[in-house]
């Protein structure tokens, strides 16, 4: 059974990724910025559970590394040992240019996106180091590849700035008992989606086409990326699901449904 830590899990794909590893018999500590968050994901969770598997929750700030450091050692406390941690958090400002970008918002991004993860980056890895060996993912996104869209300059920044910063850990682990990897979920409709949607009406229809050919919801991709992330034995490990295979299946078989009709759009 493995004992992960899964940050920003208290919905979207980390709550996806949660429930699918609960579901699989490995207990997981959910994370989120409210105390009501957290208690609402627990007990959304809990059902998912199965064999002895459990789920437990805690709120941290994953800009401040005091309260990282906290989260590592409540998490040991709660499973008994951490040997999978999902660095997950994040957040998305991505339909504005960058000169119209909020400073708060270039703030928010930045702190979350790159701090959260390279504080818990540190943590874990120092942690399992400690232990004796483990697992640790980084999650990216859109712009990770380098490739410009238009809306994403400040945040495909921050993800283009963790897919460097991951491979140079894996280069800093390659002789330890730690194995880092990185995951590339794809575009998925969450609900910090559906909030720059709703900011942007008339760029989803707009695009709306294409929306509906690359767009995955979160329940669909979450058991690849957990079967591949329990799976994975190789050190610098790149999971992804939007590969060029899949996009291309995509484009010559389009889905006959619309995904974005689920969710009123």
């Amino acid at each position: 059974m493995r004992k992960a830590v899964i940050t920003g899990s208290t919905k979207g794909i980390g709550f996806a990724l949660a429930r699918e590893l609960l579901t699989r018999g490995h207990s997981v500590v959910v994370t989120g910025r409210t105390q009501a968050a957290v208690d609402d994901a627990v007990e959304r969770l809990r059902p998912a559970a199965t064999g002895e598997a459990a789920v437990h929750g805690f709120t941290v700030d994953v800009t401040d590394a005091a309260q990282v450091e906290k989260l590592w050692s409540a998490a040991v406390d709660a499973l008994g040992g951490v040997d999978l941690w999902i660095n997950n958090a994040g957040v998305a400002n991505t339909t504005r240019p960058i000169v119209e970008t909020s400073a708060e918002d270039v703030r928010t991004m930045v702190t979350t996106n790159m701090l959260g993860t390279v504080y818990g980056s540190q943590v874990a890895v120092r942690g399992m180091t400690a232990a004796g060996g483990g697992q640790l993912f980084n999650v990216l996104g859109g712009g990770s590849d380098g490739r410009i869209r238009p809306g994403m300059g400040v945040y495909s920044a921050t993800k283009r700035g963790l897919d460097s910063f991951t491979k140079a850990l894996v280069k800093e682990v390659a002789d330890s008992s730690v194995r880092v990897g990185q995951i590339s979920p794809g575009i998925l409709i969450t609900d910090g989606w559906l909030r720059e949607a709703a900011a942007a009406p008339e760029q989803v229809q707009s695009q709306r086409k294409m929306l509906n050919i690359l767009c995955d919801h979160v329940d669909e991709v979450a058991p690849y990326l957990v079967e591949r992330m329990l799976g994975s034995t190789k050190n610098g490990d790149a999971i992804a699901w939007l590969t060029t295979g899949r996009m291309t299946r995509k484009f010559l078989v389009p889905r006959k449904q619309d995904v974005l009709a689920r969710y009123g759009l």
